[in-house]
């Protein structure tokens, strides 16, 4: 099976623009380059990976088309544009004429505005997004995802995907309004879904305790709308790259080696086109 990582990050710290990354989160406050992730795609088996930005300008969508073009294991980059800016639909356009441009991400868990996607100012941005054929990585949390209902159903054409299952509150124990909520999304659109960066909501790789909204994703999503992601480096918050993937294997134990290869590989192939 040739597996794709869906969700992975790249920094370097002297470039100076991620606002969140602090010296308070020691375990990953230092540089994450190619040369730090390959030889943990190679034990995971993993030969192609999406490259997620992880701070909020353009700066660093050019940064990661960069890596792309000098790696070839990076099989496309999930960008930044100022959604609001009466250039965005300009700056999209530029961006997309990198091949490598599958898509784009606002930061939303980190606008106070619940109901920015909603915002008549975005409309040329998306719509730039829906001509160049580009994925909308919503990074969301629970409380967008009515939000993200809404904002399927004024872009029915915009290919929409969930990072990381909506940040389910896994560590507090409570998930029920966030099942209800999620599955509301995989019914009433055709979002696809990252099982990924929930080790960082639960604080433990523990399959025990993932499984309840692993096993909730699977069922709303099925494997053909679910792909899988390591969110490395944020994931060594909690756990190494290795230690996240071995929980997933326990975690996709049970299903059969099409629905596996499905969320490995399959999804993320088709949603960004790799």
């Amino acid at each position: 099976m040739n597996r794709v990582d869906a969700h992975q990050h790249f920094w370097r710290l002297d470039r100076g623009d991620y606002g969140w990354l602090t010296p308070q989160l020691q375990p990953i406050y230092r540089d994450y380059l190619p040369a730090d992730l390959a030889p943990q795609l190679a034990r995971a088996g993993i030969d192609s990976t999406v490259l997620v930005q992880a701070a909020p300008t353009i700066a660093e969508s050019l940064y990661l088309l960069e890596l792309a073009s000098e790696h070839d294991f990076i099989a496309g980059v999930i960008g930044w544009v100022d959604f609001e800016s009466s250039v965005a639909a300009e700056s999209i356009a530029t961006l997309a004429a990198d091949a490598k441009l599958v898509g784009l991400r606002p930061m939303i868990q980190d606008i106070p505005d619940v109901a920015w996607m909603l915002k008549p100012e975005l409309a040329p941005a998306i719509e730039a997004m829906i001509d160049h054929d580009l994925v909308f990585d919503a990074l969301l949390l629970p409380k967008h995802l009515p939000v993200l209902l809404d904002f399927a159903e004024l872009y029915p054409e915009l290919r929409l995907v969930v990072d990381h299952g909506a940040k389910p509150q896994i560590r507090g124990g409570d998930i029920t309004e966030w099942r209800h909520d999620v599955q509301a999304v995989a019914r009433g659109t055709n979002a696809v879904c990252k099982m990924s960066g929930l080790v960082t909501e639960a604080g433990s790789a523990n399959p025990a305790q993932l499984a309840p909204a692993v096993d909730h994703l699977l069922e709303v999503f099925g494997p053909e709308r679910l792909m899988w992601g390591s969110d490395w480096p944020v994931c060594e918050l909690v756990c190494s790259y290795d230690e996240w993937y071995q929980a997933s294997e326990m975690l996709l134990v049970r299903l059969d080696a099409l629905a596996r290869e499905q969320i490995y590989s399959g999804t993320a192939r088709a949603t960004y086109g790799i």
